[in-house]
């Protein structure tokens, strides 16, 4: 009887361990809990780690020697399979040096307050950013960080969109701000942004249409959290986020709650969200977690994102440890028109 259950025991992990590992092969990448455990693919290695070694003790054991060693290999062939995933997604990778027609794009939520305008000025011009996505961010601090880009020699536009205007001193996360370089032109936000007649359903995304210039169409994104109750809501926002990136030059920024796991099916031509591209994991970033920032890069969830349409390539990504009070870091990407 007790063997008959060490072989079910066994069998179970290797299924629970095959879906962990590439859940979108079943379906079950949007799916509670696995929608969850795989956002952080750093702490499930440690898991399969944690799992083998307690395997390893088990062996002294004669009696379990046989069970110990079938989980012992299990789990030493789940922590290959996501070591050789965060592998080829990449983990610390730095941004090359500026060239003139390169363009920087930076992303950052800054929980509301939690980020003074003068951290944000400052990591824009450290970090050269022509496009900065702000979810959380009052009109009124964006336009606070424009002053002083502005006295630096480094002017920015300021857009924003937000939920319920008539409500007095709503939560942060009804705002989205986005500072935009006027080298790549002027912008407008779409009026379905502004109404919420076309956006992500319970915390705001701006869509910018370039007016004149050479500049991309630019969308700052914010998804929803993918609680359980928040599930079906969650699902939504990653489709229409998917939806703004048709064929033409898009530049999709902000925090989309999801790693690229979780965007299986989303994609055409090869895109990630829609035709767009997500930059880091093509640049060496994939694996290196933006939220949370009290969790070490590794451990924490690439859950911010820059990506671009195939008429931008990208070159370079960073995620900058300094998260300044917030519980995202924030991530810059540099990207070069293609062609």
């Amino acid at each position: 009887m007790l063997r008959l259950l060490g072989i079910l025991f066994t069998v179970l992990l290797a299924i629970v361990t095959a879906i962990v590992v590439w859940p979108q092969f079943f379906h079950l990448e949007q799916t509670w809990p696995f929608a969850q455990i795989v956002a952080a693919r750093g702490l499930v290695l440690g898991a399969f780690a944690v799992i083998a070694v307690v395997a390893l003790l088990l062996l002294i054991a004669r009696p379990l020697r046989g069970f110990a060693a079938s989980i012992l290999i299990v789990a030493l062939l789940g922590a290959a399979a996501t070591g050789a995933v965060g592998v080829t997604r990449g983990f610390g990778a730095t941004l090359p040096a500026a060239t003139d027609t390169s363009i920087r794009v930076l992303t950052w939520n800054t929980a509301g307050d939690a980020v003074t305008a003068e951290q944000i000025a400052a990591q824009v011009l450290d970090r050269g950013a022509d496009i900065v996505a702000l979810p959380e961010t009052t009109e009124a601090v964006g336009e606070q960080v424009a002053v002083m880009l502005r006295e630096q020699g480094h002017p920015m536009w300021v857009h924003h969109v937000q939920f319920r205007p008539d409500v007095v001193d709503g939560p942060k996360s009804w705002f989205t701000t986005v500072l935009v370089s006027p080298e790549l032109g002027e912008y407008s936000v779409i009026e379905s942004s502004e109404d919420g007649s076309s956006n992500t359903g319970s915390v705001p995304s701006a869509v910018l249409m370039p007016i004149d210039g050479s500049g991309p169409t630019i969308v700052a994104v914010h998804a929803v959290a993918p609680r359980m109750e928040e599930m079906e809501q969650w699902r939504s926002d990653l489709r229409w986020i998917a939806d703004q990136c048709p064929e033409g030059s898009f530049v999709i920024a902000g925090d989309f709650n999801a790693t690229v796991d979780h965007m299986a099916g989303l994609g055409v031509d090869g895109g990630d969200m829609g035709y767009c591209r997500d930059v880091a994991s093509r640049t060496g970033n994939g694996l290196s977690g933006t939220w949370p920032s009290s969790l070490p890069a590794l451990l924490s969830a690439p859950i911010d994102h820059v990506m671009a349409s195939p008429n931008w390539t990208p070159t370079g990504s960073e995620v900058i440890d300094d998260a300044g009070g917030s519980d995202h870091r924030a991530l810059i990407v540099q990207l070069e028109p293609a062609g």
